[in-house]
């Protein structure tokens, strides 16, 4: 039960990420989304075959965490993409602005999903509540929104948080900042993650820290990172 719940919980953190990135392309004035079927909340239109099933994997092993014997699991950061939404930055009428809005998106709606699934989770922690029971399945849903948002708002390319960054910047601050995570961005990024500082990486020393705070304010008493 527990695999299932995280893997449905995986299944709606993308599928509302990708969304959210499709329909600010589309209110910006860019149809490509929409006209790729990626204004959707099916799950397949978004999966990509390398990315979604790495990440996949990686829920299933943390949700392992709870066997005895395998607790180590816990410490797993699920890691891995959807496929990217498409959109011609000469449909919009502020590209670099406009850019950095859809990136937003994504995150956005997975911080906002978990925001309200932990007012139902609180709402319904009354022992008269009927969902009282039922509440600690909506954990996992909250974990994964917002590991999925915070890990992407990063300011390093290919991850939104590079795209929110160059559209905050000047627009010749801008144009340096892009090309060098264009040109690096993949490599920091997998600096990042790996081991690097006494079998520690720089994720779970910066980032798991952030994901904790965001995660006990949702989950009260939680450390799920």
């Amino acid at each position: 039960m527990s695999i299932i719940v995280w893997i449905l919980a995986f299944v709606v953190a993308i599928t509302i990420h990708e969304a959210a990135h499709a329909w600010m392309a589309d209110r910006l004035g860019d149809p490509t989304p929409r006209l790729m079927g990626r204004l959707s909340l099916n799950p397949i239109v978004h999966y990509d075959p390398i990315g979604t099933t790495l990440l996949l994997v990686l829920v299933i092993l943390r949700s392992l965490a709870t066997i005895p014997g395998l607790e180590g699991f816990r410490y797993i950061i699920p890691f891995g993409w959807a496929k990217p939404v498409a959109f011609d930055p000469y449909n919009l009428k502020n590209p670099r602005r406009d850019s950095a809005l859809i990136s937003f998106a994504g995150p956005l709606a997975n911080l906002t999903l978990a925001s309200i699934l932990s007012l139902i989770v609180r709402l319904s922690s009354s022992p008269f509540s009927p969902l009282s029971y039922y509440s600690a399945l909506f954990y996992p849903f909250i974990a994964l929104n917002v590991i999925l948002a915070i890990f992407n708002l990063i300011p390093i390319h290919p991850l939104d948080g590079g795209k929110v960054l160059v559209g905050l910047l000047p627009r010749q601050q801008a144009l340096s900042v892009d090309l060098f995570l264009k040109r690096y961005g993949m490599i920091l990024l997998l600096f990042l993650i790996f081991p690097t500082f006494g079998g520690a990486s720089i994720f779970s020393l910066i980032v798991a820290p952030v994901l904790n705070f965001v995660l006990r304010i949702l989950i009260p008493g939680s450390g799920i990172i």
